[in-house]
């Protein structure tokens, strides 16, 4: 890995920071399908490691889903407890890497889409400068 590898690190947890303040979102986290936490940002409280192991398991099982009904890939994976609050899984690609950007919406009526959107390109702008 690049020595300013650490920097791109920062930049990708402030760049998530920054959605959720403008969201109001508690948490999200950017995994690997894995549920290696690669960046995040949380509320006090809030477990980035765990939600990172969750993010893994709802994708995995979104994959099987998809290919036992011959869907194509998920754009989006998105779960609902009873109060409204959801869970966002965001899966996307950069090279061979596959990767998975996580929201938790706290309301059901909350918008997340342009949010998460422009996340995804600016994690695609500073993986490529880093990494890339």
């Amino acid at each position: 890995m690049p020595k300013n590898a650490t920097s791109g690190s920062i930049e990708l947890n402030r760049l998530l920071s920054g959605m959720n303040e403008a969201g109001g979102f508690p948490i999200s986290v950017l995994t690997d399908t894995q549920g290696l936490a690669i960046a995040s940002a949380a509320q006090d409280g809030l477990d980035p490691e765990r939600q990172s192991a969750v993010v893994a398991f709802v994708q995995k099982t979104a994959v099987q889903v998809s290919r036992q009904l011959g869907m194509a890939k998920a754009d989006e994976i998105s779960l609902y407890d009873a109060e409204g609050q959801r869970l966002v899984c965001r899966p996307f690609q950069i090279d061979e890497h596959e990767l998975i950007l996580a929201v938790m919406v706290a309301d059901r009526d909350q918008s997340y889409r342009r949010l998460t959107n422009h996340a995804l390109a600016e994690i695609h702008r500073v993986w490529k400068h880093y990494w890339g």
